[in-house]
């Protein structure tokens, strides 16, 4: 068992197709984990992620604040409580509507680095 504050993780800036978005990977192989990894997002006011797809599916709960995701059947409001599954090959963005920090944990499939 491994406890400890997702604020000693360091975060990462995305920057490719991305604006104001933070991520820190919380549990991943390197924690020991051989199936998932867990990351906590932080996107800006104004911030978005890149509207992209993978081959890998989602499981997304909303922390805080409030935003919309965009997706093939358009735009849809989100805020704390939500709980949002991505299929694969699903394209997705999430954009920060609000004037807080949006704030979620994002579960994938432990995939290698390289193809992060």
């Amino acid at each position: 068992m491994k406890i400890f504050r997702y604020e000693n993780v360091p975060a990462k800036t995305e920057a490719e197709g991305a604006r104001g978005v933070h991520v820190r990977w919380l549990i991943t192989d390197e924690t020991g984990a051989p199936n998932f990894a867990m990351r906590h997002f932080e996107i800006d006011p104004g911030g978005f992620s890149p509207l992209h797809s993978h081959s890998w599916e989602h499981e997304v709960f909303i922390l805080e604040g409030e935003g919309t995701i965009t997706s093939q059947d358009g735009k849809h409001p989100l805020r704390s409580g939500d709980v949002i599954f991505i299929a694969p090959n699903e394209e997705h963005q999430l954009t920060n509507t609000g004037r807080k920090t949006l704030s979620f944990l994002c579960m994938i499939p432990n995939i290698p680095k390289e193809d992060r």
